[in-house]
């Protein structure tokens, strides 16, 4: 059983199972009854995104630096308890089902994604290799 962390809209993988939106918005132009089966997420779930302010931090970065002042304040975010308990329990559940969370960008290394897969990794979820 394992965590993919996924790019939203990608084919889904042989059993990835539940995919979580991570994401602030939903799929633009996508009507809610699609979401699933265009492959974008089977469940939104908001609040593992970055704040609306972060967001903006984030696609602004263009330096190491930048990117790493970005993780700092995301990491601070998904500490607040709410978050922090949402991490615990999917890195639980990582150990009894698959299942796959993920965002719309490209590149996962300038994504919160990234950041997301470090935070659910120090709480010992299983997660599947980058494929």
């Amino acid at each position: 059983m394992t965590i993919r962390i996924v790019r939203l809209g990608s084919p889904r993988l042989k059993e990835e199972g539940l995919r979580i939106g991570t994401v602030r918005r939903p799929p633009r132009g996508v009507p809610k009854s699609e979401f699933a089966a265009q492959d974008w997420y089977d469940l939104w779930y908001p609040n593992l995104a970055p704040s609306a302010d972060l967001v903006k931090q984030a696609q602004g970065a263009k330096t190491p630096k930048e990117w790493a002042a970005f993780a700092k304040e995301y990491r601070a975010e998904m500490a607040m308890p709410d978050n922090a308990r949402t991490l615990d329990l999917l890195a639980a559940l990582s150990h009894q089902t698959n299942f796959s969370v993920g965002c719309y960008c490209q590149d996962e290394a300038r994504c919160h994604r990234s950041v997301l897969r470090e935070l659910l990794r120090e709480r010992g979820a299983r997660l599947q290799s980058e494929t």
